[in-house]
């Protein structure tokens, strides 16, 4: 336990003397460039914070070609205002491309944080699982085993037209009938005196 507190504590050491050359690197180039007072204090804060959201962007796994695109412009801002501050560059005469690049540099910030706090990936869209396909089963019709078919009723024959006034004149020929002989006339007897088919014969009785 013991040894770990203390490589943590070398770790933390470590970075916080890091940390402080970097800010105090940072805030000596932008004091040269002609920002003064807090200005000068607020451009090594843009770089450190741009750098950490860059860093906590791929530590997510999310966007990560965001996260390692403002990761370098952050880390190309720190190290550079190290290397220019390290004697290869005169800082009571700074160039004018350097003046410009400091001047630019809020505005860059500014988009790297916003990219980096807004952009996040699509999100996924659950596919809706496909409903099991429900196999609908018709049951066979039971057989009857020794059953017999009943036959099928034959068609019945179309009813015979029979005119209205044949019919009378058989009505009258039954009358007659019935009075000589006393009893109704049959199909048989109404065929032969109306001279017709049996089949008509048989319809005009039922009418009488």
């Amino acid at each position: 336990m013991r040894a770990y507190l203390a490589r943590v504590d070398a770790v933390l050491v470590q970075a916080v003397i890091a940390a402080a050359l970097s800010f105090a690197h940072l805030h000596d180039l932008a004091s040269a460039a002609g920002q003064a007072g807090w200005k000068a204090w607020a451009y090594p804060v843009s770089v450190d914070l741009l750098l950490v959201a860059a860093w906590k962007r791929l530590r997510s796994g999310t966007s990560k070609a965001v996260g390692w695109c403002w990761f370098v412009v952050a880390l190309a801002a720190s190290l550079g205002a190290n290397v220019a501050t390290a004697g290869l560059l005169d800082l009571t005469d700074v160039p004018d491309w350097l003046r410009i690049l400091v001047a630019g540099w809020p505005a860059v910030a500014f988009l790297g944080g916003t990219l980096l706090a807004h952009t996040a990936p699509a999100p996924e869209t659950a596919s809706a699982p496909a409903e099991p396909a429900v196999a609908v089963s018709v049951p066979d019709a039971p057989e009857t085993a020794g059953a017999a078919v009943a036959p099928e009723p034959e068609p019945e024959a179309p009813a015979l037209h029979v005119p209205a006034a044949l019919v009378n004149h058989a009505r009258k020929l039954a009358d007659d009938h019935h009075a000589r002989t006393g009893s109704p006339i049959d199909p048989e007897a109404l065929r032969a005196r109306l001279g017709v088919p049996a089949p008509l014969a048989d319809a005009i009785a039922s009418r009488l």
